[in-house]
C-alpha cells in the first residue's frame, strides 16, 4: 500500500510492550518520509524518563539525548519538562557525538522545568535496592542505578531542582543541592539501613559503571578517566558527601548549558504554527507506566501519549500515535512474564544473543509475542500506526526448526479465560498463556524490502500478530471501519536503517492472510 499521511503534525513514538522495542529507529524513518513535504520534522522532543531509557538510532546508542541526533535536518533537539536529566550526563553524551561530527549543541534546547538529577539520586537508587535485598529479603528489582525514581520523588515532594535554577545565582542552587544531599544521606543511613561498607562500595560501583559506559569517550580523549570517578564525592565519614566537590561539579556542568536552557513550549508552538512536524520520543513503554504497569516493575514517569502535552507544555490537541513493538517479547528485571520461553528452547539461545539493555547492558528475558498486552495498549491507550521490529530474528536456523506461538488470551487453573490483562497483579501472575501456533520459515528475510517477497509463512505470521492484537483490542465491542484500523506502517527485518519493509498491505487486507 502507499503510506497514508500522518493525521497530525504531532507524532508520539511510544512502546506497546515493556520497552526495548526499537523506538529509536522509528524517528529517522518518519523524518525521511516527511522530508521534502510541506511538514518536515523540525523538532524531536524527549518526553519522559532519563538516562534509564536507552535508544539506538543510526547505530548510535543514546540515553538522554533524543534520537533526532541522527536526523541532521531536524532543527531542534529538545528535552521536555517531564524528563530527569543529569547535566554531567548531557555533556558525556554530547561531546563524543560532536567529536564524531554530529551537530548537537547548536540544536539543543532544554526546558527550564526539566528536572536536575545528581549523584545523591544515584546513591538513593542503589540504597533502595540494598534495602530490598538486605532488609526486606526480597529479590533484587534490577534498578538501572541512574537515579530516576528518586529524582521524580523530589518532584512529587515539591523539592525539585530544575534547569531554571542554573539561570539563578550560585548561592540559591548551592542551598537547594545541600538540602537535597542531606535528605539523601539521612534516608540512606536511617531508612534504607545501609551498612558503612556498602555505602563506600556505592561510589566504586558508580565509577566502574560510568567508566565502562564511557570507555569510548575516554579512548577518544574527549574526557579523562578521572571525569567518571565518583569517589571524589564521598565524604570523610560514612553517610556524608563532599558537598564542595558535588556543588562545583554540577554548577559547572549546568551553567555551561545555560545558553541551551529555555522555553521548549514556545518553540513547539512556533513550529506547529509554521506547519512543521514534532516527534515526541518516549522512554520505556505502556506497561512500564507508573500508573498502568505493575509495581514495583514500573518506571517513575508516565510513558504514553498524554504525557506529550504535559512535557511539551502545550494544549491537548490532535496527535498521531505510533506504537512500536517486536515480533516477539522481551523483559528485564523481575517482571511477571507469562509468555517467557523456556531456557532450553532452541530459539531462546538465538534471541538472547540479540537482547541486551541499551542503558544497562543487562541480559533481557525473551518470550513469545503477547497479543493480549499489545491489544490492551490499543484498546486503552490507542495508536494509529504500528512498527514491528526483528521479524528476521525468528527465522529457522540450527536446532531451531519449530512453530512460532502467539499468546491470544490468558487462562486460570479452573479454565476461566481472560481476554485482557488483569489489573490485579496477584491474579495476573497465576495465569497461563493460551497460544495459537504458526509455521516458521527457513529463508533469510534480512534482504527483503517488499512484503510480497516474504515467505508465505512469514506473511501469515505477521498477519496473525496484527489480527490477534485487533481481536483483543476490540473484544466485546464493535470494530471500527477498515479505514480507522491501525496500520502496520513499518516492518523491521534487520537492525540497519535500510532493513525495513514499508509496503505492508492495509490492515483490513493483511489480516485476511492469517490462518
Amino acid at each position: 500500500m502507499s503510506l497514508l499521511p500522518f493525521s497530525s503534525q504531532l507524532i508520539a513514538d511510544v512502546g506497546i510492550s515493556l520497552g526495548d522495542e526499537g523506538k529509536g529507529r522509528l524517528i529517522p524513518e518518519v523524518a525521511d518520509e516527511l522530508r521534502g513535504t510541506a511538514a518536515p520534522v523540525s523538532v524531536v522532543l524527549k518526553v519522559n524518563g532519563g538516562a534509564n531509557s536507552g535508544h539506538t538510532a543510526g547505530g548510535i546508542k543514546l540515553n538522554l539525548l533524543p534520537a533526532g541526533v541522527v536526523v541532521r535536518d531536524a532543527a531542534h533537539l529538545c528535552i521536555g519538562s517531564g524528563v530527569v536529566a543529569d547535566p554531567r550526563k548531557i555533556w558525556w553524551e554530547t561531546r563524543p557525538l560532536e567529536k564524531k561530527g554530529h551537530v548537537v549543541l547548536d540544536r539543543l534546547r532544554i526546558d527550564e522545568r526539566t528536572l536536575v538529577s545528581d549523584v545523591s539520586h544515584r546513591l538513593l537508587d542503589l540504597a533502595w535496592e540494598d534495602y530490598r535485598v538486605n532488609v526486606l529479603a526480597e529479590e533484587a528489582r534490577g534498578s538501572t542505578g541512574r537515579g530516576i525514581t528518586p529524582a521524580y520523588l523530589d518532584e512529587v515532594g515539591q523539592q525539585q531542582i530544575t534547569y531554571s535554577d542554573f539561570l539563578a545565582g550560585p548561592n540559591y542552587f548551592a542551598r537547594k543541592l545541600a538540602q537535597r544531599a542531606d535528605r539523601a544521606c539521612r534516608t540512606i543511613q536511617h531508612v534504607c539501613q545501609v551498612k558503612p561498607a556498602a555505602w563506600n562500595e556505592f561510589f566504586d560501583k558508580l565509577t566502574a559503571a560510568e567508566q565502562r559506559a564511557n570507555s569510548e569517550a575516554i579512548e577518544l580523549g574527549v574526557f579523562p578517566k578521572e571525569e567518571f570517578d565518583f569517589t571524589r564525592f564521598r565524604g570523610t565519614t560514612p553517610f556524608t558527601l563532599n558537598l564542595e566537590a558535588l556543588t562545583a561539579a554540577y554548577w559547572q556542568a549546568g551553567t555551561a548549558l545555560a545558553r541551551h536552557i529555555g522555553e521548549v513550549r514556545e518553540l513547539i508552538l512556533r513550529e506547529i504554527a509554521a506547519g512543521r512536524t514534532i516527534i515526541g520520543e518516549f522512554g520505556q513503554a505502556y506497561w512500564l507506566d507508573k500508573r498502568h504497569g505493575f509495581s514495583p516493575n514500573v518506571t517513575a514517569s508516565h510513558t504514553y501519549t498524554p504525557e506529550f502535552f504535559e512535557s511539551a507544555g502545550i494544549p491537548v490537541q490532535r496527535i498521531h500515535t505510533f506504537g512500536v513493538g517486536k515480533a516477539y517479547d522481551t523483559k528485564v528485571g523481575t517482571h511477571t512474564f507469562l509468555t517467557q520461553m523456556d531456557d532450553a528452547h532452541p530459539l531462546t539461545a538465538i534471541l538472547k544473543q540479540l537482547e541486551f539493555g541499551t542503558s544497562t547492558g543487562r541480559q533481557r528475558m525473551v518470550g513469545w509475542y503477547d497479543a493480549v498486552e499489545k491489544g490492551d495498549v490499543l484498546r486503552y491507550g490507542g495508536f494509529q500506526d504500528v512498527m514491528l521490529n526483528k521479524l528476521d530474528a525468528l527465522t529457522h536456523g540450527g536446532a531451531w526448526q519449530g512453530e512460532l506461538q502467539i499468546c491470544v488470551a490468558y487462562e486460570s487453573a479452573d479454565g476461566n479465560r481472560f481476554h485482557h490483562v488483569p489489573r490485579n497483579e496477584a491474579v495476573r501472575k497465576i495465569l497461563r498463556p493460551v497460544y495459537t501456533r504458526h509455521p516458521g520459515w527457513t529463508q533469510d528475510i534480512s534482504g527483503v524490502r517488499r512484503f510480497a517477497d516474504l515467505p508465505a509463512a512469514a506473511q501469515r505470521y505477521v498477519a496473525a500478530m496484527m489480527r490477534s492484537l485487533l481481536d483483543v483490542a476490540y473484544e466485546g465491542r464493535p470494530r471500527p471501519t477498515d479505514a480507522d484500523l491501525p496500520n502496520l506502517r513499518y516492518l523491521g527485518v534487520g537492525p540497519l536503517p535500510s532493513q525495513i519493509i514499508k509496503d505492508v498491505p492495509a490492515t483490513a487486507e493483511l489480516v485476511k492472510l492469517a490462518p
